[in-house]
């Protein structure tokens, strides 16, 4: 569906009552063939007499294919607001309230965004730690500060973005990334609403104009399709090309991303499906952040919060889960084993032993999605844990299925 930009429909009441072309209704209007040109394209933009900023001017004069309008400048009524020349209408149509079809678009389709209150709920048992209290100076300053998470699968970085937001009682707009994500799914496109043919806008809209934070998770699964987030990194807005509308952010809007890896794809083959992100797209995030998995104090705190959550609080077993995964981890980053045990199947296995009311059997099926040699090898630690023995230099060895030759340390 295309819409033409020099004939819009001008509606009242929903209805359309007439048509009339922009240049039309500017030829009452004293303006130089030039300055003209200028002010049809930013009154199709950003409506008749609007006032808008440098930006928009720049971006309506290449619209209309003239050079910046610096006469435009005696027309400031602010710091950086600029009022556009008021199109004269004629008498035959000044009752009706002129809208163009892109702006009825976007306001006929009634999103159901618009009813709802994104602010995320409380995590009862949630425990700020890590980069949490830097992560909200950024918030809560209300400034556009991109910023780019990255960490191991499970250590908290969605969790604790979600919470931030929950505690300054701030909207969040959560987006999960794919290699299938483009351009329609960020900024909006046309869909069938009630059997009509309508302009739905995106996640990335929706964020931009209600002024609240947008999350872009697992941001490394995406494709180059996500260029078409370039502007939006730079805090200018972005102009939507099918309905021939810009959108500028609101006071507030502000771009988080989550991942994996720190957009340089996965070397060890570990995050299968995450891709290596353009040096563009990365650059545009102020600063990145690395979160690692908590701390063994913070950890327990994070464990006996669950297990208050879910009923079945077992400090012992909340201490030997914390050793056994501190252990693991260990063993993991030396290179001994390929897999991990995350802060959330640690959450995992509370929520099954609140279900099974058995702690072997709890970890046996929380680990069961591992290959059998590392499934025994992580039950078999448990249980030395659990029996007070040790860890020594030589069961680590064990774990990491190595044999030590005979009268060695």
């Amino acid at each position: 569906m295309k819409i033409s930009v020099d004939k819009l429909p001008l509606v009242c009441d929903n209805k359309i009552m007439m048509m009339k072309t922009m240049n039309e209704v500017a030829m009452t209007v004293k303006l130089t063939p030039r300055k003209k040109l200028f002010v049809d394209a930013a009154a199709e933009m950003f409506g008749n007499g609007s006032t808008i900023t440098k930006d928009n001017a720049r971006v309506a004069a290449e619209k209309a294919g003239v050079p910046y309008p610096t006469w435009f400048k005696r027309c400031n009524v602010g710091y950086n607001q600029f009022k556009l020349p008021e199109l004269d209408v004629p008498a035959f149509i000044a009752d009706v309230v002129a809208t163009p079809v892109a702006d009825t678009v976007m306001n006929l389709v009634a999103s159901n965004m618009e009813r709802q209150n994104l602010v995320p709920a409380p995590f009862e048992g949630f425990v700020p730690w890590g980069n949490y209290g830097n992560l909200k100076k950024i918030v809560k300053s209300g400034m556009f500060y991109p910023v780019f998470i990255t960490g191991l699968s499970g250590n908290g970085k969605t969790l604790m973005v979600e919470q931030l937001h929950a505690e300054l009682g701030k909207e969040l707009i959560r987006l999960n990334i794919t290699i299938e994500t483009d351009e329609d799914d960020l900024l909006g496109g046309f869909r069938l609403v009630n059997g009509e043919t309508k302009f739905v806008p995106g996640p990335v809209i929706e964020a931009m104009e209600r002024g609240c934070t947008l999350l872009l998770d697992e941001c490394d699964l995406g494709s180059n399709k996500m260029l078409a987030l370039q502007p939006v990194l730079e805090g200018k807005g972005v102009f939507l090309k099918k309905v021939n509308k810009w959108i500028t952010p609101k006071d507030g809007f502000n771009v988080i991303a989550t991942a994996n890896t720190k957009g340089k794809g996965s070397e060890d083959g570990r995050f299968i499906g995450t891709n290596i992100l353009n040096e563009a797209f990365l650059e545009r995030f102020a600063i990145t952040i690395e979160q690692p998995y908590p701390t063994a104090t913070v950890e327990k705190k994070i464990v006996i919060g669950s297990m208050k959550k879910y009923g079945e609080v077992d400090e012992e077993f909340a201490d030997n889960l914390v050793t056994w995964a501190e252990v693991i981890r260990k063993t993991f980053y030396d290179g001994g084993v390929d897999e991990i045990i995350s802060t959330r199947r640690l959450d995992h296995i509370v929520k099954a032993f609140t279900i099974f009311k058995d702690k072997m059997t709890a970890i046996e099926m929380c680990v069961a999605r591992f290959d059998e040699d590392t499934k025994e090898s992580f039950i078999d630690l448990y249980t030395k844990v659990d029996a007070g023995v040790m860890v020594t230099d030589d069961q680590l060895d064990t774990l990491e299925g190595e044999e030590k030759p005979d009268g060695a340390i």
